[in-house]
């Protein structure tokens, strides 16, 4: 099966054939760096920071660019609110999204171009559209005229006369048609500004994707990518400045990743639901956020919760214990007789993986399907090393060993998972778990003795007693022949 992207231009699944051979020019948004970035940006970083591996993955060589939208008024005003220049306020934040990827394990692309570093290409591209008679000037603001582009809609399939009649009365009665937009505002005062033939203004928040995308990429290049909240109206005014100053397509395949939802509502400042990336990753590990982002579908919305970020975690601790245990478990050259059913099933399962796997992420980068055919290959491998565990002569043959690592090491490289020495893993997550029941290891031995020592003298109540108070703190006892153990709970 070859590689298939939904395609939103045109609505369904095409065959991924590149414009050049061997070769992806790509295309996604970056932030607008006016603040820290959420949850839903996470999503969207993620998303193609897992197109891009699998596509190098395959053979190709991947250009991806990935802008910061440096200038806006949301920066602005945030500058004018904090007291500071424009810059500082960019430059903050710049550096906090880099470190929030830099925790998501999100790669950095192959091009990071900033807004302001691409002015003189911005009005260069206006230009031309006033010289085609595209956009118009008013009084220092250059504006693009939708209805001297005879394919604006065609992304959203938005047609322009319903838009029209849908069209509030704009604040702008200078405009044409309410519909305009801007591809050059003039500066108001005590506002950054730079010097264009219209006069001391900057570019508008559209005009910057289109002239950084084609900058790096060409005039024509294979995906362009973003959440869906940016097919309208940001990725269609992108089209329509880009085709109508150069004559060519744009993008050719065009691809949206769905929306995060906080407990079944739409996340929102208003609603008090708004997550950041950071406050995220002071509870959550963020190979487990990423894994939890990537168990759906991209194109469908995931709702975060504490239960589906358990969940994630709880798989992730499994897969790590599994790579763990692969470790640890004593292996031979050919397992013994009493494992042969085991064995054949792993073996089996093992072989049929990479097949299973690729078959999944070429069908839209479906990681929901892929991870899907990694959970039952992980249960597998967990009945075959628990029979081994439980019965001190039977061994890990090592060639089924050697073709687990492999599977876990190819599929971490594609989606960006099992970054750690799993020891190092499970001693950063009981850690982290000592932190959030606030009582140290030796604190909890001490009232394991004592519990203990309440059994022996048959002081039930006691027992029972401690019991219930570590359980309050998220911590969970069992009693074996050997002793008692405790864990943290899963969730």
């Amino acid at each position: 099966m070859s590689l298939k992207i939904y395609n939103t231009m045109t609505r369904r699944k095409e065959d991924f054939i590149p414009l050049h051979e061997g070769q992806v020019g790509m295309y996604a948004c970056g932030v607008t760096v006016y603040d820290f970035s959420h949850i839903g940006h996470a999503r969207a970083m993620v998303v193609f920071d897992v197109v891009q591996r699998y596509l190098r993955s395959c053979g190709y060589r991947v250009v991806f660019v990935r802008n910061y939208t440096d200038i806006d008024d949301k920066i602005i005003n945030r500058a004018n609110h904090d007291n500071v220049p424009y810059t500082v306020v960019a430059e903050r934040f710049i550096e906090a999204f880099d470190q929030d990827m830099a925790a998501l394990g999100v790669e950095r692309p192959t091009h990071a171009p900033r807004a302001t570093e691409h002015i003189p290409d911005m009005i260069a591209m206006i230009q031309t559209l006033i010289a085609k008679g595209i956009a118009y000037v008013i009084d220092g603001d250059v504006y693009f005229s939708v209805e001297r582009f005879s394919g604006y809609g065609k992304l959203s399939g938005k047609h322009l006369d319903e838009l029209m009649a849908g069209a509030r009365i704009d604040v702008d009665e200078r405009k044409r048609n309410p519909l305009d937009f801007a591809l050059w505002k003039k500066s108001k005062p005590n506002e950054p500004f730079w010097d264009s033939p219209w006069g001391h203004g900057r570019p508008g928040w559209h005009i910057e994707c289109s002239v950084m995308s084609q900058k790096y990429l060409g005039e024509t290049f294979d995906i362009h990518g973003g959440g869906m909240d940016l097919i309208f109206p940001h990725h269609e005014n992108e089209i329509a400045q880009a085709e109508a100053a150069t004559g060519k397509p744009f993008a050719r395949y065009w691809m949206h990743n769905g929306f995060v939802n906080i407990n079944n509502e739409k996340m929102s400042k208003s609603l008090k639901n708004f997550l950041t990336i950071r406050d995220v990753l002071k509870h959550y590990h963020p190979e487990a956020v990423r894994l939890f982002l990537l168990s759906n579908h991209y194109r469908s919305p995931v709702d975060f919760s504490d239960k589906n970020i358990a969940e994630a975690r709880i798989g992730l601790d499994r897969m790590y214990g599994i790579q763990r245990d692969l470790h640890t478990v004593p292996k031979t050259e050919k397992g013994t007789a009493a494992c042969d059913d085991l064995e054949r099933k792993a073996m089996q399962e093992l072989e049929a993986f990479p097949e299973r796997f690729k078959s999944a992420m070429d069908d839209d980068f479906n990681t929901a399907a892929a991870l899907g055919y990694l959970h039952s290959l992980t249960r597998v491998l967990n009945g075959l090393i628990d029979r081994c565990k439980k019965d001190g002569n039977r061994t890990i043959p090592a060639h089924i060993a050697v073709a687990a690592q492999s599977v876990f090491r190819d599929v971490g490289s594609v989606l960006g998972l099992f970054n750690e020495d799993p020891e190092a893993y499970f001693a950063r997550q009981q850690f982290s778990a000592v932190q959030e029941c606030g009582i140290s290891p030796d604190e909890i031995g001490r009232l394991i003795a004592e519990r203990a020592q309440a059994r022996k003298d048959k002081n039930w109540a006691r027992a029972d007693q401690i019991r219930a108070e570590l359980a309050a703190r998220g911590i969970v006892l069992k009693d074996t022949p050997q002793g008692t153990e405790w864990s943290f709970k899963s969730s």
